[in-house]
């Protein structure tokens, strides 16, 4: 994937930020291009070589149309539900390096989730922080609405996610019940056909 000076990119973990410029470097006799990013949110540099985009992560901001779409993910109820720390940790850390946007929302979704239960450790809490600040920052851009006003809708399609897995979790449950007390009860033909038979023996 290539890009020109003025495009805006996400570069993974660090958010939205414009190609300034591009240019070539020689690093220990080896002359590479590198693309020049300043990141939006702390007005940095960042110097990606023009080899490694892919390697990194790097892409272009989403579109309009893709903000529905990442909208209608952050609602949709389903949530990864890792219950060891060690292996929720890698897996979350693996979808914040990959640069999607929607893998970060998975990242959002499980942590708000998991924190309505339970204390986040601090690299957890400083991880959905981040999940969110990406979401929030991209979204506000491509839709060019403030980040107060993305975060309200963030946050209401969250609410609409965790609404949705406890009716679906509530299903599941009374149907495994009726399943359950069906499997224990004696079948209902059987005792009903006991006066059946006890005529039969008397005639």
């Amino acid at each position: 994937m290539t890009f020109e000076v003025g495009d805006k990119v996400i570069y993974p973990n660090h958010g939205l930020g414009i190609v300034e410029r591009i240019e070539d470097k020689t690093i220990l006799g080896t002359t590479c291009g590198f693309y020049h990013l300043r990141i939006v949110a702390n007005d940095t540099t960042v110097l990606v070589p023009l080899a490694n985009v892919d390697g990194v992560g790097l892409r272009r901001a989403i579109a309009d149309v893709e903000v529905e779409r990442l909208f209608t993910l952050l609602g949709d109820g389903k949530i990864d539900n890792h219950q060891n720390w060690k292996g929720r940790f890698k897996d979350n850390s693996d979808k914040m390096r990959s640069g999607s946007i929607y893998e970060v929302a998975d990242v959002l979704k499980s942590l708000t989730f998991l924190a309505k239960s339970k204390s986040l450790s601090f690299r957890e809490k400083r991880m959905l922080d981040r999940a969110k600040f990406l979401i929030i920052s991209e979204v506000s851009e491509v839709m060019r609405e403030t980040a107060p006003a993305i975060e309200a809708r963030v946050d209401h399609a969250l609410e609409r996610c965790f609404t949705t897995k406890a009716r679906t979790t509530a299903r599941t449950t009374a149907t495994a019940a009726r399943a359950k007390v069906a499997k224990v009860a004696p079948p209902r033909a059987t005792a009903a056909s006991a006066p059946a038979r006890r005529a039969a023996r008397a005639s």
